[in-house]
């Protein structure tokens, strides 16, 4: 294999969104520029190099190395200042929060500092390119036959509201259920989704939200699917007539992207990256955070118009495809790495 000019190192071995986004962009990359991650948890499509291969690699030509964590920005001014390698470093925010004292250090020592959102570069003491996230349009579209793949999962007829992700305050698991308890009566034919798993530290939300549906004899209206492999999440937008996502706190949150990519619209708190993807009154609504009145009034809104999901579902890809595609993120890194390059 052909050594890389550009290194997208990944030092996590638990799943998470950072390792999701290198498994997506780098094998894309690939087709058009030398580029390989390093570290483990990674899929084995994605090209690799090992952390002693790149130790190891020659100082020419000079090289790109594009962190997302702190300790990959500190491994990457290891290499260029203490083993002298000529390289650029690169480092992606994806946060909306103040920094620490360390990491602004670290982030000042970058050559290029990119934001996953208009948002996150605000929070940020140097300049930022913002590059939003993108997603795969032909991994995730619109269903040929939803009531077909409905049967498949075992899911029933009526109108089908998701929310997807972990099950924990922080993502507003709470908000959606107590929004779907609120609406249930008035509207018959929903069913809520639950698609996530609660990992230790939230399994006591998980059960209290249990309890609290079965109380009042939903539950089999308010589902928790658990989690599911990667690879069928697809299938589990395409059956969603609706999105809840109703985050507290988000760095950025591709999940209105990947249902609105299905034909799915969205309804979102004004977090993270969701003001930047959602077109309030056009491919879904936007309200304020941690606001259950706000949720279930949106909803009820949204479901009381026979008129209004349909009218949303036919803005909803084409946004996407305009706006947020996978090559459109890894074309606009390949830019800023090109760039990089000429001036060393």
């Amino acid at each position: 294999m052909m050594d890389p000019i550009v290194i997208a190192p990944n030092l996590k071995k638990r799943l998470s969104g950072v390792t999701a986004t290198i498994a997506r962009l780098v094998p894309l990359q690939a087709n058009k520029i030398a580029i390989s991650a390093t570290g483990p948890g990674l899929p084995v499509n994605t090209p690799h190099i090992s952390l002693t291969r790149v130790a190891l690699l020659a100082r020419k030509p000079p090289r790109v190395w594009h962190a997302r964590r702190n300790l990959e920005m500190l491994l990457g001014l290891g290499f260029k200042y203490v083993l002298r390698k000529n390289w650029k470093i690169v480092f992606t925010s994806a946060s909306q929060r103040k920094h620490t004292r360390y990491t602004k250090w670290l982030i000042s020592h970058m050559d290029a500092v990119i934001a996953t959102s208009a948002k996150g570069a605000a929070y940020l003491d140097v300049p930022a390119t913002v590059v939003h996230h993108g997603i795969d349009p032909a991994q995730f579209h619109p269903a040929a036959d939803k009531t077909a793949i409905r049967a498949q999962l075992g899911l029933p007829n009526g109108r089908l509201i998701g929310c997807f992700g972990r099950v924990r305050a922080q993502k507003g698991t709470d908000v959606f259920v107590d929004a779907m308890l609120v609406n249930a009566d008035k509207h018959p034919d929903i069913t809520g989704l639950i698609l996530g798993r609660a990992t230790k530290d939230h399994t006591a939300l998980e059960q209290n939200l249990k309890d609290k549906i079965a109380a009042v004899g939903l539950s089999d209206r308010i589902q928790f699917c658990g989690e599911v492999a990667v690879d069928a999440i697809p299938e589990w937008y395409q059956v969603l007539d609706l999105l809840i996502a109703p985050q507290r706190w988000e760095g950025f949150g591709l999940t209105p992207l990947e249902a609105m990519a299905c034909g799915v619209p969205v309804i979102a708190t004004r977090v993270g990256a969701f003001e930047e993807l959602i077109v309030d009154g056009e491919t879904g609504r936007l309200i304020p955070g941690d606001d259950i009145v706000a949720m279930s009034s949106a909803l009820d809104d949204a479901l009381s118009n026979p008129a209004t999901l349909p009218c949303w579902s036919k803005a909803t890809r084409t946004h996407v495809i305009a706006n947020f595609t996978l090559d459109k993120e890894a074309d606009a890194l390949i830019e800023i790495y090109e760039t990089l390059l000429r001036d060393i």
